[in-house]
């Protein structure tokens, strides 16, 4: 399916986008695909994937966004402000030696400061989805840190320090994380799959060839 410019007369409408995923009532267009690609790949200093199996795992990203994004309308979530972007945006710039090569970078990839800036306050608004909607209900056991304790965190720190013996004590509060983390991660992967069984979600295969 193809997004049309209104214009008079209809022979001279002008395409302006295609639809690569329809989401419920919603669309994912496929240049939001491709600047996310973009995005991507200029925060990882590397050449954006723009092949069509590139744009369709793309396009699934944006898929998960987009069922996130509707929860977070839904439950009237606040939104980050504008400048709660400023620390990170900070950091991706001090990743160059002046400003200039900073906008250049951007604009090798196609992108605006205003993308790189939109996609930073998305993260922000993840994160608080995560903490706010999942980290509350993990709980983790004495008993679950000491056993990971034992399985993966004394040998391997055996194995950096032949002959030292590692207290768990020493360990806890990094164990306690990485457990926590993991069981959110568990948590929002089932409710994502819940998410996707809830919802239409078509993919226009003909938006990435």
């Amino acid at each position: 399916m193809t997004v049309f410019l209104a214009q008079f007369p209809a022979a001279e409408a002008e395409i302006i986008d295609r639809i690569a995923v329809s989401v419920g009532n919603r669309v994912i267009t496929l240049s939001q695909v491709e600047r996310q690609a973009r995005l991507t790949a200029f925060l990882n200093n590397a050449p954006p994937d723009l092949s069509p199996a590139g744009l369709r795992r793309t396009a699934g990203l944006l898929v998960e966004q987009m069922l996130v994004r509707r929860e977070l309308e839904a439950a009237r979530y606040p939104a980050p402000t504008a400048s709660e972007a400023d620390p990170g945006l900070k950091q991706v710039q001090a990743r160059f030696p002046t400003q200039a090569a900073f906008e250049e970078a951007l604009r090798r990839y196609g992108l605006t400061v205003q993308d790189l800036r939109d996609y930073l306050l998305w993260q922000l608004m993840f994160l608080r989805f995560i903490d706010v909607r999942f980290r509350p209900g993990v709980q983790v056991t004495e008993q679950e840190m000491r056993d990971y304790y034992e399985k993966t965190v004394r040998p391997a720190a055996l194995e950096a320090h032949p002959g030292q013996t590692p207290a768990f004590d020493e360990y806890r509060e990094r164990i306690e994380q990485t457990l926590t983390g993991q069981r959110v991660d568990q948590e929002f992967e089932r409710w994502l799959e819940a998410a996707r069984r809830r919802t239409r979600i078509e993919y226009r295969e003909g938006a990435f060839q």
